[in-house]
């Protein structure tokens, strides 16, 4: 029988600051707000997770833009009065206990937030974080906190060693107690420091497959009253730097053993290459679970329109598209709403599509209109929401550039060309 989340457990999602590696599709909004795989939000993850857990009691804690991000959760999760389920966003405020000062972290958000936890009957509060990719029933690991009594239990996830200087790394006993924690260990000896031994692993129902770290996804389970004193009796300010090593000693850390698919979607490669991935025949992330379906906010668009002869291979449509004659799009994700011209290329990028249908009335004289002209060739590249792209335009960054511009319409972020929301690229454009 599966455990009841929905009486005594409150999930924190914790939404990050100004999301700098994201940036510029952090640049008007707050990071778990950022458009995944064509018609979801980054915030719809962890928020899914929840709900298919159970578990409908959600806080999102953040301060930095946090306009859209309030739309959206406003416009999509409602609960019934009866079950007393609920998702808010908690941004920076100014009270007489805190100040005027913003978060300065993930703890110090928590801390600032206190007074939300301390209802009546809530013995656990759950953290995730806001960027993260994966599918979990957190009444798996609820199992796991419970069965071992622990003060606090963390979601690991096994990885290779070469992956682990990207990573928390931890070190566990026998029982599976965390005793050992290196963030991001970069030498050959604070790995050996860390390392696990496979058959452990194995041991407990998962294949090793030769992997011997065992990296931390940022997922947490506290009891609530242990929360509590860590906060109050320190000035710690991020949970996984100084919260979660720090309990290692005076508390009882477990660790609750996960492989399935996880991606931290931390910076523009992370989330080209986590979007393009799910747009083959044999995705690593499953979108369409019956089991756990992945929720949004309904818009209710009309079935995309496709013109003749179109090819489309490998690749993602979401509704309410307009795609004209002879376009190619391969191995690619095409947003809500987009519109795409005549004789026009896309390949290996993530098109967001638009937040409004625009008519040819609206559009003024000279004015060049929402989506992708006629006769323009897109490849490598991601497009904002909003996005005017010329006629005749070319963006496939010929010249491999790294990194380009700071408030251009087009800029380049880890070799991947980049046009901001509502940026304009003007027809015979060439890069």
């Amino acid at each position: 029988m599966m455990m009841d989340l929905s009486k005594n457990t409150i999930a924190l999602i914790l939404g990050g600051g100004r999301g700098t590696r994201l940036f510029p599709l952090t640049k008007i909004r707050a990071k778990p707000a950022v458009p995944l795989a064509g018609k979801y939000r980054l915030i719809d993850i962890p928020i899914s997770n929840c709900i298919n857990s159970g578990l409908r009691r959600i806080f999102v804690l953040t301060q930095f833009l946090s306009v859209s991000l309030h739309r959206h959760l406003r416009q999509t999760y409602r609960f019934d009065h009866f079950t007393g389920g609920f998702v808010e966003l908690l941004a920076a405020q100014q009270t007489i206990e805190s100040g005027t000062d913003w978060y300065q972290g993930t703890a110090d958000a928590v801390r600032k937030n206190l007074r939300y936890m301390d209802q009546p009957g809530i013995e656990h509060v759950l953290i995730l974080s806001g960027d993260q990719l994966y599918r979990m029933d957190f009444r798996d690991m609820m199992q796991s906190h419970i069965d071992s009594g622990a003060d606090a239990t963390i979601a690991g996830i096994p990885v290779d060693r070469k992956d682990a200087s990207a990573l928390g790394i931890m070190q566990l006993d026998d029982s599976g107690r965390v005793t050992g924690f290196v963030e991001k260990p970069q030498t050959d000896e604070e790995i050996a420091a860390v390392r696990m031994d496979p058959a452990w692993i194995d041991a407990r129902g998962i294949p090793s497959k030769g992997r011997d770290c065992l990296a931390s996804m940022g997922l947490y389970i506290f009891k609530k009253e242990v929360m509590v004193e860590l906060l109050q009796n320190s000035e710690h300010q991020d949970f996984g730097k100084e919260v979660f090593p720090g309990a290692i000693d005076s508390r009882k850390v477990q660790v609750h053993l996960f492989d399935g698919y996880w991606e931290d979607i931390g910076t523009i490669r992370s989330f080209y290459e986590a979007n393009l991935s799910l747009a083959g025949k044999a995705p690593p992330f499953e979108l369409g679970s019956v089991v756990a379906p992945l929720y949004s906010r309904p818009r209710f668009l009309p079935p995309t329109v496709v013109g003749d002869d179109v090819s489309i291979r490998g690749s993602l449509i979401a509704d309410g598209c307009r795609i004209g004659d002879n376009v190619t799009i391969e191995n690619s994700v095409i947003g809500l709403r987009t519109v795409i011209g005549d004789n026009v290329s896309i390949k290996d990028s993530v098109v967001m599509g638009a937040d409004y249908t625009e008519d040819a009335a609206d559009v003024s004289a000279g004015q060049i209109p929402v989506g992708i002209g006629s006769n323009s060739v897109i490849s490598g590249a991601i497009l904002d929401k909003n996005s005017r792209i010329g006629t005749n335009v070319s963006i496939t960054n010929s010249g491999n550039v790294d990194t380009l511009g700071e408030e251009e319409s087009l800029q380049v972020r880890e070799g991947i060309s980049i046009v901001i929301k509502n940026g304009v690229i003007e027809n015979g454009f060439r890069f």
